[in-house]
């Protein structure tokens, strides 16, 4: 399969993360003049860079003409969208609990069995099967754990993931709750395994190595969880 590229709009096909205008599916837009990134040009997400945009709306998308390749995104001159990929609600709120899930590891008790709970409540409510008292126990869950001091940034980042998944069952914004436990659990992975390290160039090429690996996994998940092929 060659390489595959998406764009992630508003609610209505608007423009979310920059631009403006709303995207119309097989209709090409295009730009003139120099391609800047994050300034000028149609930006487009790679397989590699979708979950650090995650968004309301993902469309299948294609381009062609000038291109820049940037670290998590492309630039190019004309691009369009073509279909739209089965991202909703159930499916952020889904995909928010298995990241959270992924560094219950990292937290300590008490903390941790109250995340994880709140963590299987929003993966109960996503499919409609939490009632309305476990949705609020799961809300007062996250404030509280947000409230506590952690011993560590790991088990800082570890506990946003895990609160982002219980705040999911109250955000109808599912979407930015997903995000946030990716980006958290990613960065809770890189500082776990950073602080194993003894030496500092040791601890960066483990944070980095730790982050690869954790924003891969969460990719594979992604697509695995929206039917599509990397």
């Amino acid at each position: 399969m060659g390489e595959q590229l998406f764009k992630v709009l508003g609610p209505g096909r608007v423009s979310v993360t920059g631009g403006t205008g709303k995207w119309v599916p097989g209709r090409w837009r295009a730009v003139r003049g120099p391609l800047v990134a994050c300034k000028h040009g149609l930006h487009l997400c790679r397989t590699q860079d979708l979950v650090r945009w995650l968004g309301p709306e993902i469309w299948r998308a294609e381009a062609e003409g000038d291109r820049i390749d940037e670290t998590d995104k492309i630039v190019v001159r004309r691009a369009r969208i073509t279909t739209r990929v089965e991202w909703n609600e159930r499916t952020a709120r889904l995909f928010a609990a298995a990241c959270a899930e992924d560094v219950l590891n990292l937290i300590s008790e008490p903390r941790r069995a109250v995340c994880a709970e709140a963590i299987e409540v929003a993966r109960r409510f996503a499919n409609g099967e939490a009632t309305d008292a476990e949705r609020s126990a799961a809300r007062s869950a996250a404030r509280l754990g947000a409230q506590s001091a952690a011993r560590s940034a790991a088990e800082s980042a570890a506990r946003s993931a895990a609160e982002s998944a219980a705040r999911a069952v109250a955000w109808s914004a599912a979407w930015s709750a997903a995000w946030s436990a990716a980006w958290s659990a990613a960065w809770s992975a890189a500082e776990s395994a950073a602080w194993s390290a003894a030496r500092s160039a040791a601890r960066s090429a483990a944070r980095s190595a730790a982050w690869s690996a954790a924003e891969s996994a969460q990719t594979k998940r992604l697509f695995e969880m929206l039917g599509l092929a990397e």
